[in-house]
Order: C-alpha cells, then structure tokens, then sequence
C-alpha cells in the first residue's frame, strides 16, 4: 500500500485545481497526504475572496437553536477538505472511503518530513493572469488563530 501514497505540497498551487486532481486520485485508491495546506492560494481580488467566504461562512443564520447550527469549516485544512468533498460522490461509500483517505496538515508534521513531495504544474499559481489570497489568510479572516496560538 507505500506504493499507492502520494504527499503533495500545496504551497502555491490554486485550491480548486489541485482539490480535482486530489479527488480524482482518492477515488483511483491513493491515500493522498496534502502538505502547507495555509500556503495554497485562491484567485481573485483578495477582499472579494475575503467578504465571499465571510457571507458563506459567517453570515449564515438559522432560526434554530444555537447548539445545532451548522458548524462551517474555519482552518485551513478543513476548507480544502470541503472543498475535496464537493468533487466526490454523495450518498455512498465510495465517496466516504475515498475522503477517508485524505489528510490535510498546516506545514509539514515530522512523520512526513523527509518523503519527496509532489507539485501539480496545471495547478500552480504562476498560470493565473490577476491577484490571488492565500487561504491562510482567508481562514484567519475568518476566525482561526493560525499553529502557534492553539
């Protein structure tokens, strides 16, 4: 099973893209590790992307009870992870094995250190012709306190 895991360094790669490419090789069987998941990057004016997120994240009100509100991704990693979850199938395993086999790390933890890492040229930011935000960014606007302050 070493020969079907793949560890793909997200710095500079467009969340989108590289969320396809990922969902495609879950669903082949690779267990995929995502690495520096705050340096991935998403295009368009950077306030914009900002305030859009915040309209869907934070904006959204039910008249139900606060404990059972929806819990909306925040991180890094869980913003990528939902956005991988989009592309897979709903409503049958296939869909939830292959999430299963996703992990998404903030920076790159110590058991993935010295494994050669993999970067998508379809995916990488070079190609975009306008201005982009990283998500780190976008997930500190939205709340999360970054690694150091847990």
């Amino acid at each position: 099973m070493a020969s079907r895991e793949i560890v793909i360094d997200a710095s500079g790669q467009v969340m989108g893209r590289l969320a396809s490419i990922v969902a495609k090789l879950l669903l082949l069987g690779w267990r995929v590790h995502v690495v520096n998941a705050e340096k991935m990057v998403l295009s368009g004016d950077p306030t914009m992307v900002v305030q859009a997120y915040k309209r869907t994240v934070l904006g959204v009100r039910s008249h139900h009870s606060h404990k059972w509100r929806p819990k909306r991704p925040r991180s890094p990693q869980r913003l990528f992870k939902y956005a991988v979850k989009g592309m897979l199938p709903k409503g049958n395993n296939r869909g939830r094995e292959a999430l299963s086999r996703l992990r998404v790390y903030v920076g790159v933890p110590r058991e993935l250190e010295g494994k050669p890492t993999v970067r998508f040229p379809d995916a990488d930011a070079s190609r975009l012709g306008r201005s982009f935000v990283e998500l780190g960014r976008v997930a500190m606007e939205l709340g999360w306190r970054g690694v150091g302050e847990r």
